[in-house]
């Protein structure tokens, strides 16, 4: 029988890393992106590289209706499958100081992150919690654990993630499916591209900036079995940046 995993935000960074390390697990791994096909299909590639095998799923995670009719049609493709595994990974940066923000940076943030959280996640659970068995892996941020100055609309939606990891994790713990976030600290993605580098490592206590790579390794046991004993935990990536 196969096993499927579903990353939203699959296509590039850290969200891409995941999806070869889930690849690598022996999983089918579901690479769900809203507009850089390009970028999916590369993700494909390294997936295909791995070995193992995986579809495209275009989708606006914040986009409710959208969202559940695509999983609807895939559930109604695989009818004696499940997606066991689902990291949520989907989110962007508008940055700006409060009194300059706009509303549009605000929701659009939020939307994806936080909404799309609860627009993914609440079609996928009742399977899991048939079958007994899910794994549910949020990617949060550092900036949800502590306060970013000019990131007040992203750490409000990945302090708002950490929060609903503990709750959900609580609610469905007797039912075989754990629930954890990931908060990664700076990581060599396209977030980092406008950043001055020096300056962004003379924060960490590590010295360096973390690859993608390093959070997909977590992201990996967090979905294994070995991790079943693990819910509810809010993990840093961060090189000491939050200790």
């Amino acid at each position: 029988m196969k096993k499927y995993a579903l990353v939203t935000g699959g296509s590039r960074g850290i969200g891409r890393a995941v999806c070869v390390k889930l690849a690598a697990m022996d999983y089918n791994v579901i690479i769900n992106y809203r507009s850089q096909q390009e970028e999916a299909e590369k993700t494909l590639q390294l997936v295909r590289e791995t070995g193992g095998d995986g579809e495209i799923l275009c989708f606006d995670v914040s986009d409710r209706q959208e969202t559940e009719s695509v999983l609807e049609l895939w559930n109604d493709r695989h009818p004696d499958d499940y997606i066991e595994v689902l990291v949520n990974n989907a989110g962007i940066c508008r940055d700006n100081l409060m009194l300059w923000m706009v509303p549009e940076e605000w929701d659009e943030v939020i939307d994806i992150s936080l909404h799309g959280f609860y627009n993914v996640t609440r079609p996928l659970l009742k399977k899991m919690l048939l079958r007994k068995y899910g794994r549910i892996i949020n990617i949060s941020s550092v900036s949800g654990l502590k306060g970013m100055p000019g990131q007040i609309n992203y750490s409000a939606a990945k302090g708002a993630i950490i929060a609903a990891t503990r709750t959900l994790s609580r609610e469905i713990a007797r039912k075989g499916v754990t629930v954890n976030a990931v908060a990664p600290g700076f990581i060599q993605t396209d977030m980092l591209e406008n950043m001055e580098k020096e300056a962004v490592k003379a924060q960490i206590p590590a010295g360096r900036i973390g690859e993608a790579n390093e959070v997909a390794e977590l992201v990996g046991f967090l979905a294994s079995k070995q991790a079943s004993y693990i819910t509810g935990a809010i993990i840093p990536v961060d090189g000491g940046l939050t200790a």
